[in-house]
């Protein structure tokens, strides 16, 4: 049985900032912000690196059996929790087994392909790799126009792999190009030229051409580059330099979803496979304090793996955004004035969090044993009339399922973040149903019997104590979409 890339996934959110919004509304402060073309995924209020990371480990893991994991790592420079496993909220809302383990991997972009790399060498199982960005950059500042946020995800593992390791090189060097100290927001950035001179076009180079040296293959048979970074044409040009055919390079990505920094590698690898053909030798060069990269060749199983979401979905699913000031609410830069209805106090009891983390982090409801009534939440009681049978309730996952809206309000009364506040009764064909918000939906387009998929959001933020409440939502299915 071979060791390689079992299967892959992706998320990017659904709204795309339109950068010449962000460039108009800085242009009388930075007017060389002008002419910015393109756009860039932004994450809703409710989303983070954690919860992007949870749907694009879902699409990942379509098909395949969880009960077989037993690794999560999750790679990020902007987790929500500097000390609280991240990973750990992400497998407990996969609803893993508690005995599969769980690593946060940060501190570089290089974090997910360094995990990519140590995860295929060692061969120990099968191996859950998700890369999560969500970064934070000053108003009107060039990180602000690059960056994007997304997810992608890798399920590495023994099996009818899609993709096999051919080799992999590394240099770790202490190349600062930019930075972001304990307690800061914002990553400070160096001078682009020196970047690139300097950095790039020394660095990948000698780390590639080790590892195309060690693998005996030759430059012209790279079928796909990928190469992340936010410098204009860095990729083109290393391609050049690097002897690979310009039909190799990828696109970017840059200027529908920005760069998504960590997880951004993951992308432009999960978005080669999807193209991919059998055969194909995918070559992936992450340049960050050092360099790795990857060489893929792609099996007949690339073939005959099931369609999923994955980046060419994601990009398809998408809406733009033109209001700016939307950027900058949701990620508190600016200090919004949200209302007396916004001050009241969301203290988190650890206890009945801990004590219901499997219903609440999960979405676990119950199913009788006798009836087989479903039910959310599990209850000592069943709820059917007919039965009312005592401690028969079986756990019994809600996430997986897809339901439809029975009645539902859009309330501008209420505070949100994002007004109105859609929520309402979600049914299920299968039995049950439970009150739940909405999310990603457009107002005036919400109706009853609209299909909707269960999402793993942030519920809302507890200002005072600086803690993230997650749960589940309802989203319109992306054939509702």
């Amino acid at each position: 049985m071979a060791y390689g890339i079992l299967s892959f996934g992706a998320y990017i959110p659904r709204m795309r900032l339109q950068r010449k919004a962000a460039a108009d509304a800085n242009a009388w402060f930075s007017p060389g912000l002008k002419g910015q073309k393109g756009e860039r995924a932004m994450a809703g209020w409710d989303e983070d690196s954690v919860t992007m990371a949870v749907d694009a480990a879902r699409d990942a893991l379509e098909g395949f059996s969880r009960d077989d994991l037993t690794s999560l790592q999750l790679a990020s420079t902007s987790l929500p929790f500097e000390d609280r496993q991240n990973a750990g909220i992400v497998a407990n809302a996969l609803n893993l087994d508690t005995q599969v383990g769980t690593l946060d991997l940060a501190g570089s972009l290089r974090a997910a392909t360094s995990g990519a790399v140590n995860a295929l060498r060692a061969k120990a199982g099968q191996t859950l790799l998700v890369a999560s960005e969500h970064r934070k950059t000053k108003a009107g500042s060039a990180q602000e126009m690059a960056y994007g946020d997304g997810a992608a995800a890798l399920l590495i593992g023994e099996g009818d792999v899609v993709a096999k390791l051919l080799g992999s090189a590394g240099e770790s060097v202490d190349f600062v190009d930019h930075y972001r100290t304990e307690g800061s927001e914002f990553d400070y950035s160096w001078e682009e030229r020196w970047i690139r001179d300097e950095g790039y076009m020394k660095i990948v180079p000698r780390v590639v051409g080790r590892l195309l040296k060690d693998t005996n293959t030759s430059a012209d048979s790279i079928t796909h580059f990928c190469m992340p970074g936010t410098l204009a044409k860095i990729g083109p040009t290393m391609a050049k330099k690097l002897g690979l055919a310009e039909t190799a390079v990828r696109d970017n990505l840059a200027a529908v979803v920005g760069d998504t920094g960590a997880a951004h590698p993951i992308m432009l690898l999960v978005h080669a496979l999807e193209d991919a053909k059998p055969g194909d030798k995918i070559l992936v060069a992450n340049f960050a304090q050092g360099c790795d990269a990857m060489l893929f060749e792609a099996t007949p199983a690339i073939a005959k793996m099931a369609k999923r979401r994955g980046v060419t979905g994601s990009l398809k699913r998408r809406r733009e955004e033109t209001n700016y000031q939307k950027l900058l609410a949701f990620n508190n830069l600016v200090p919004l004035e949200r209302g007396m209805r916004a001050e009241v106090d969301k203290q988190t009891p650890m206890t009945a969090l801990y004590r219901n983390r499997d219903m609440i982090l999960g979405l676990v409801g119950g199913k009788c044993t006798k009836c087989g009534t479903l039910q959310y939440p599990k209850t000592r009681i069943c709820v059917s009339p007919n039965c009312n049978a005592i401690n028969t309730q079986e756990p019994h996952p809600f996430s997986e399922m897809t339901g439809a809206i029975m009645s539902y309000t859009a309330d501008m009364l209420t505070y949100s973040p994002e007004p109105p506040q859609h929520f309402g009764m979600i049914t299920f064909p299968e039995g049950g149903r439970i009150m739940m918000d909405f999310t990603d939906v457009d107002q005036g387009k919400v109706d009853v019997g609209m299909k909707m998929r269960m999402v793993f959001r942030i519920k809302d933020f507890d200002s005072q104590r600086g803690f993230v409440r997650y749960f589940w939502k309802a989203s319109p299915t992306e054939q509702a979409a």
